[in-house]
């Protein structure tokens, strides 16, 4: 079986099923267990040097989340994501930053925009590096950030498992992205427009942010 590294080092015995999933989630997230692959509960319960009962309930969990599909007579795989499926999980997430959006600005949108430009920094440098991973990752932490300031449970909750699918998308997002990185003046726009309390603009930028990383991962498809 394949060494899985940083994402599922050997877990404790007395850890609990939620440890397990998150493990599972970054590993799926980060492509160290790649789409389709099969999960074999023998081999990852030696690997994790823990017992099948709770390493049943954490991929129990990631099949509920849809993380897993289990398939009848072969067993649970890693999914695949279709354009398909890519197309609608920037349809969710449009809906739940969104609404993430309205409720800071219920709040502070001002501190909101001074927190996102602060990650934007973050951003420009990688930019400047030329590091697509860093880049990704800076833009992962914009939107979990900008959900996390909504103050919903429920909203970050959804959000989350939306953006471990967005991270299995980033590694082929990235490739389409010209330098200099596309991404940075984009999400200036948005920090901008909170720290200025136009909501409007924010719920404008937001919905045009997404349907543009369609557009880029449609166009991928297109040429491969």
């Amino acid at each position: 079986m394949t060494t899985l590294g940083r994402f599922i080092g050997p877990v404790d015995r007395e850890s609990t099923p939620s440890i397990i999933a998150r493990k599972l989630r970054e590993a799926i997230a980060h492509g160290e267990l790649q789409p389709g692959t099969q999960l074999g509960e023998a081999d990852l319960a030696r690997e994790l040097g823990v017992s099948r009962g709770p390493l049943r309930e954490a991929m129990q969990r990631l099949t509920q989340e849809g993380l897993l599909i289990s398939i009848r007579n072969r067993g649970l795989f890693v999914i695949e994501l279709t354009d398909d499926d890519v197309y609608d999980i920037y349809v969710a997430r449009t809906a739940v930053e969104r609404a993430a959006a309205a409720e800071i600005f219920r709040r502070d949108p001002v501190d909101a925009g001074k927190r996102l430009s602060a990650i934007i920094k973050k951003m420009e440098k990688a930019s400047d590096r030329l590091d697509g991973e860093k880049i990704g990752a800076a833009d992962l932490e914009f939107h979990e950030e900008l959900v996390r300031m909504a103050q919903s449970p429920r909203l970050s909750r959804m959000h989350h498992t939306l953006l471990t699918e967005t991270r299995m998308c980033v590694t082929a997002l990235q490739e389409t992205y010209p330098a200099p990185d596309d991404r940075v003046p984009e999400h200036n726009e948005i920090a901008d427009a909170f720290v200025a309390g136009d909501a409007e603009l924010v719920d404008r930028l937001l919905i045009e942010h997404m349907r543009d990383a369609v557009v880029r991962l449609g166009s991928r498809g297109a040429a491969t």
